[in-house]
């Protein structure tokens, strides 16, 4: 007896804003791509908590297949710009001289480590209006509204080790160690902002430090740094750009 009903999967057409998201999520997928990658161990990352895939980031070695950056990720990442620029606007509104160029028009970097090892910070506040103590780093961020609670809440160092790490690297490596840094989180869903004074922390900067050296000798010798776990099912290892050579 025929019920009437079709219970047979029929795949959903494309909706009209689903073709064009599609245009433009290939186009900057395609302007990615031409995009040299790196041939240094950024500062930003080195407080990633898993040493072998920063090694794997060094060394170029190829993602898994479809592991790279969604047209989606791209997005994101460009709007993460558009609020550091909005930050300071409004800083600098506010009073704060805030510069994110050297005097000859360079962003305030440093490169160490035979250039192997390099850094550039979102900007330096050398006046402000509240009496902080200048001259300091300033670093921005954005983040959805659940990482940026638990930023406000427990503080950055706790919330978010790999940005205090960058900081204090920062801050060793441009010499802005005297006077706390400026961090900036910015909540993507609330336009909520959050100010840290975050004091320098001299080991922490040190073991981002040494862990750079220890990529990069193992690098040199052609030897596999161990995993950051046993379990590949761990949360780092699940989202792992280079999950399935990893694990192999």
């Amino acid at each position: 007896m025929d019920s009437g009903f079709d219970f047979n999967h029929r795949e959903k057409p494309p909706s009209f804003a689903d073709t064009v998201n599609a245009c433009i999520d290939n186009a900057l997928v395609a302007e990615q791509a031409q995009h040299p990658a790196r041939d240094y161990l950024g500062g930003s990352r080195l407080g990633d908590i898993c040493q072998r895939r920063l090694q794997y980031e060094y060394l170029k070695t190829p993602k898994d297949p479809d592991a790279g950056f969604s047209g989606q990720s791209l997005r994101i990442f460009a709007l993460g710009h558009v609020f550091e620029d909005l930050a300071i606007e409004w800083l600098r509104k506010a009073g704060f001289d805030l510069r994110t160029r050297n005097r000859h028009g360079d962003q305030f970097g440093f490169s160490g480590v035979g250039g192997r090892v390099q850094g550039h910070a979102d900007g330096v506040v050398v006046a402000a209006p509240n009496g902080m103590a200048v001259p300091a780093l300033w670093e921005c961020k954005s983040a959805n509204a659940k990482n940026w609670r638990e930023i406000a809440k427990h503080g950055v160092a706790k919330a978010k080790p790999v940005y205090a790490a960058q900081i204090a690297l920062y801050q060793a490596y441009l010499g802005l160690t005297e006077t706390p840094a400026l961090f900036t989180a910015i909540n993507k869903d609330t336009c909520e902002i959050w100010h840290e004074s975050v004091p320098f922390d001299a080991a922490l900067a040190q073991s981002a430090s040494d862990k750079a050296v220890t990529i990069l000798r193992a690098c040199d010798a052609g030897e596999l740094l161990p995993r950051h776990t046993a379990d590949p099912e761990h949360f780092e290892c699940r989202f792992c750009a280079w999950r399935e050579r990893c694990w192999a």
